[in-house]
C-alpha cells in the first residue's frame, strides 16, 4: 500500500510528520529563539477537555481529511507535503486540563478553502505569525515547564511580549520513547 494510502486507513497513529521546507533547520533541544514565520493555511478542528481523549477523536479525521485532499491533488499533478500536527492550546494556562480548548491543526495548500468531505465539521483557516518565540523541548507533556521559562526568558531578555496563544508542533508521534514538541509563541516587541 502507499505510504499516503496507508495513512489515510491507520489516521495519525503511524504518521510521520513532513516539514514543508527541508532546508529549515530546527533548534537544539532546549534552545529558544526568535523567528519570522509566514502565515500559514490550516484545516482545523477544535475541541473542550483533556487533550488525550480530545486528540483520540479529532486528530484521526484531521488527518484523513487532509490526506484525502493530498490524494486528490496528486492525482491531478499538484501534491503537497503533510506536515506535521499543530495544536493551540489558549486556556491552558488558567484552565483545568478538563476543560482545555484546543485547536488542531494540519496546514494545507493557501488555495484549500474548504474540505468537504470530513467525517467532522473541519474549519479551513489562516494563522497569522510573524515574529514567534521557538524552543524544542524533549520529553512528556507534562514537563515543559522547564522548556516554557527558558523561552520566557529570551522573550523578555530581547524586549519582546507573548502576543498570542501557547502553540505546539509535535515532530515525532504520540507514544514515541523520546517525544519532541516545538513549542511556539507569537510575539511582538514591547
Amino acid at each position: 500500500m502507499r505510504p499516503a494510502a496507508d495513512a489515510l486507513d491507520r489516521g495519525w497513529a503511524d504518521h510521520r510528520p513532513v516539514r514543508t521546507s527541508p532546508q529549515e533547520t530546527l533548534p537544539r533541544v532546549g534552545e529558544a529563539r526568535i523567528v519570522d514565520r509566514a502565515p500559514r493555511r490550516v484545516a482545523v478542528a477544535r475541541t473542550t477537555g483533556d487533550p488525550a481523549a480530545a486528540a483520540a477523536t479529532v486528530v484521526p479525521v484531521l488527518y484523513r481529511a487532509v490526506y484525502r485532499l493530498k490524494l486528490r491533488r496528486k492525482a491531478a499533478g499538484a501534491d503537497f507535503p503533510v506536515e506535521a500536527l499543530r495544536a493551540r492550546w489558549p486556556n491552558a494556562h488558567r484552565a483545568p486540563r478538563a476543560e482545555w480548548e484546543g485547536i488542531w491543526a494540519l496546514p494545507v495548500p493557501d488555495d484549500v478553502t474548504v474540505l468537504a468531505d470530513a467525517e467532522l465539521p473541519l474549519a479551513v483557516e489562516t494563522w497569522a505569525y510573524g515574529p514567534c518565540a521557538e524552543i524544542v523541548h524533549e520529553g512528556a507533556y507534562a514537563a515543559e515547564g522547564e522548556s516554557l521559562r527558558r523561552l520566557q526568558a529570551l522573550v523578555d531578555e530581547l524586549g519582546y511580549v507573548v502576543a498570542g496563544p501557547h502553540e505546539e508542533e509535535y515532530l515525532t508521534r504520540p507514544g514515541a520513547p523520546r517525544p519532541r514538541t516545538l513549542i511556539r509563541r507569537a510575539v511582538r516587541r514591547r
